[in-house]
């Protein structure tokens, strides 16, 4: 423990309790029905940008920004202490600057790598090339409710190109709340939030052996 809170260590200290504390906050915002890593894209994300270029070369639009900034706080934060375990052993650990500057031009690229990766595993919440109103009318699995009139949960589901989504939706009037798991057919949205109701039986598919 005292290695971790040791002066040399401190950014790396710093950015490991930041990556902890965004993991919790949006793990808490989900069960809320809010994404904090929307929120963070779409008062980021704009073409017109002087950043464009930059947060391009990071692949933001790929992978939502949250996940890029969580992304580089955990690889920055175990390559720093990484460095200073191997200067320990060898000699004595280095400054905080002097090791956090290999950590910051490890972590850059290193993001970038890593970043392709995750995209293929990280559902976006919205499509650049699919219209909102091309979902209306598909049918998806609840993945945070029970879905109901109230604060919106999230769905899961696939466009018509089979890729993944997770859409924050609510249950429509007078339909009885919607468990976590069960299928359900949107069937309107109002802005980017869509009115789901439980799928008929014919929809269902039966589960893969």
């Amino acid at each position: 423990m005292l290695f971790f809170l040791a002066p040399e260590s401190l950014p790396f200290a710093i950015a490991a309790v930041m990556l902890a504390a965004f993991t919790g906050i949006e793990i808490l915002c989900l069960l809320l029905g809010f994404s904090l890593g929307e929120a963070i894209d779409k008062a980021w994300l704009d073409d017109h940008n002087a950043l464009g270029g930059l947060m391009s070369w990071f692949n933001v639009g790929g992978v939502p920004l949250l996940v890029l900034l969580m992304l580089f706080l955990g690889l920055f934060a175990m390559t720093g202490f990484v460095i200073q375990a191997v200067a320990g052993a060898l000699w004595a650990p280095l400054p905080a600057l002097a090791a956090a500057l290999p950590a910051f031009a490890f972590s850059l690229p290193a993001v970038r790598v890593s970043s392709r990766w995750v995209a293929k595993i990280v559902p976006r919440d919205e499509s650049y090339v699919v219209d909102l109103g091309d979902f209306v009318g598909r049918s998806g699995e609840v993945t945070v409710g029970p879905l109901d009139q109230g604060l919106p949960g999230r769905i899961r589901l696939k466009d018509r190109h089979g890729n993944w989504h997770v859409l924050r939706a609510r249950a429509a009037r007078n339909e009885q709340p919607i468990a976590i798991g069960a299928q359900v057919l949107i069937v309107d949205r109002a802005s980017d939030i869509f009115i789901a109701i439980s799928a008929p039986s014919d929809l269902l598919t039966p589960p893969n052996p």
